[in-house]
C-alpha cells in the first residue's frame, strides 16, 4: 500500500496523512491517532522519499559519535543508544550515526545539517562549555542535549542532578563518620564531572570538612583508572576511609585494588559508585552489594529522543528542559567509619 492508497483508504489527503505520521501540530490529535492506528493495523510504512517530498522531512534523527569511543565496549553509550532507538522506533523514525574524530566533530555536524539527511540532532557527551550547542543554535536546526552545559543560550535538554547526587552521597558518608572522603571522578572537561565535584565539595563545606585536593582524582572513566587512583590514594600516610567513584567501571577498578591490599569494602573502606543502571554491571549482586547513586541511562536516551520529536512538532525549547533526580541506594559497601565519632543514618535511603 502506497501513500496515495493509504490516504484514500482513510479519506484524507496525502499531505494530511504524512503530517499526521510526523506529528505536525497543525493536524489535530484525533486525526493523528486515527492515522497511527490505521498504519499499525494495516502495516503501512511510508516511503521515505515520498514522505520527504510532501513534508520536507527525512524521517531521520542524527547523532555524531567520536570514533575514539568504542561503542561495542562502552556500556553507557550502548544503553543510551538503546533508549534513543526505542523512542525512534515508536515514532517510525530512523537514526543516522555519523562517526568522526574530535578534531573534525564540528564538520560532521555541518555535514549532517547541510545534506538534509536528518531532521534533528541529539548531542551527547556534554562538555562544561560546549561550543557544539552554540553552533547548533546558530544553525537553527532542532536538537536536544543529553546533559547540560554552561552556555549563554536556551536549548532543549534532559539531564540528571549530578551535583545533588554527589552532594547527597558525600553527606551520607560524612554522616557515617568519614572525615577523609576521596572522589574518583571523570574527566573535568565533561559537564557531569564538573557538577559532581561541585556537589562533593558543597557537602564537605556543609559538614565542616576540609577540601583536600589530594583526595580528588579525575580521568577517563575506566576500570584501570579507578584501580590506579585507589592504589595511589591508599598508599598515602593519611589515606581516605571512603571512596566515591564516578562510574561503575571506576568502582570495579577500585574494588580490585582493595582486594589486592587485603581490604574489605564496607568494613575497612566504604565505597559508593555512580550507577547508570547497566544490565551487565549489577551492583546488588557484588560482594558486598555496592552502594550507588542510581540513574537510568536507557530511560534518559529514550526521553532525549522524545523531547527531540516534540521539538520537531514545534514545542518551544523552554518547555523541553528536564532534570531528573538521582536515587541513593544504600547497600553493604558502606558503613560507619572505624574509630571516628559520627551520626549513623538509616540504611534504607532511596
Amino acid at each position: 500500500m502506497n501513500l496515495k492508497e493509504f490516504a484514500h483508504h482513510l479519506g484524507l489527503s496525502q499531505t494530511t496523512v504524512s503530517r499526521a505520521l510526523d506529528n505536525y501540530p497543525e493536524v489535530n490529535e484525533q486525526t493523528r491517532a486515527r492515522v497511527r492506528e490505521a498504519a499499525e493495523r494495516l502495516g503501512y510504512r511510508p516511503n521515505r522519499a515520498a514522505r520527504r517530498m510532501v513534508t520536507g522531512r527525512s524521517g531521520m534523527l542524527g547523532l555524531v559519535i567520536q570514533v575514539e569511543r568504542d561503542v561495542l565496549i562502552d556500556p553507557v553509550l550502548a544503553e543510551l543508544l538503546g533508549g534513543i532507538g526505542q523512542a525512534a522506533r515508536r515514532a517510525d523514525l530512523d537514526i543516522v550515526i555519523s562517526p568522526t574524530t574530535t578534531e573534525k566533530e564540528m564538520a560532521a555536524y555541518d555535514r549532517l545539517i547541510g545534506s538534509g539527511a536528518v531532521d534533528g540532532l541529539i548531542v551527547c557527551g556534554t562538555r562544561t562549555r560546549d561550543e557544539r550547542i552554540l553552533h547548533l543554535v546558530e544553525r537553527a536546526i532542532p536538537f536536544v542535549v543529553h546533559g547540560r552545559s554552561d552556555v549563554p543560550k536556551s536549548y532543549a535538554f534532559i539531564d540528571i542532578d549530578n551535583q545533588g547526587a554527589f552532594r547527597q552521597a558525600t553527606s551520607f558518608l560524612a554522616d557515617l563518620g568519614h572525615r577523609r572522603i576521596a572522589l574518583i571522578n571523570g574527566d573535568l572537561h565533561h559537564a557531569f564531572a564538573e557538577a559532581r565535584v561541585q556537589g562533593y565539595r558543597e557537602a564537605l563545606r556543609e559538614r565542616g570538612l576540609a577540601i583536600d585536593p589530594t583526595l580528588e582524582h579525575e580521568g577517563v572513566m575506566t576500570s584501570e583508572n579507578g584501580y590506579r587512583a585507589t592504589r595511589k590514594l591508599l598508599a598515602t600516610a593519611n589515606p581516605p576511609s571512603a571512596l566515591l567513584c564516578s562510574s561503575m567501571l571506576m568502582a570495579l577498578g577500585a574494588l580490585r585494588a582493595l582486594a589486592e591490599m587485603g581490604l574489605v569494602p564496607g568494613r575497612d573502606v566504604s565505597v559508593i559508585a555512580h550507577d547508570d543502571d547497566l544490565p551487565a554491571l549489577q551492583p546488588e549482586y557484588m560482594v558486598p552489594p555496592l552502594t550507588t547513586t542510581r540513574s537510568r541511562i536507557r530511560a534518559g536516551g529514550e526521553r532525549a529522543a522524545e523531547l527531540l520529536i516534540a521539538r520537531l512538532s514545534g514545542k518551544p525549547v523552554e518547555e523541553l528542559q528536564e532534570v531528573w533526580p538521582v536515587e541513593l541506594i544504600v547497600r553493604g559497601s558502606t558503613a560507619a567509619a572505624r574509630n571516628t565519632p559520627g551520626r549513623i543514618v538509616s540504611q534504607d535511603m532511596t
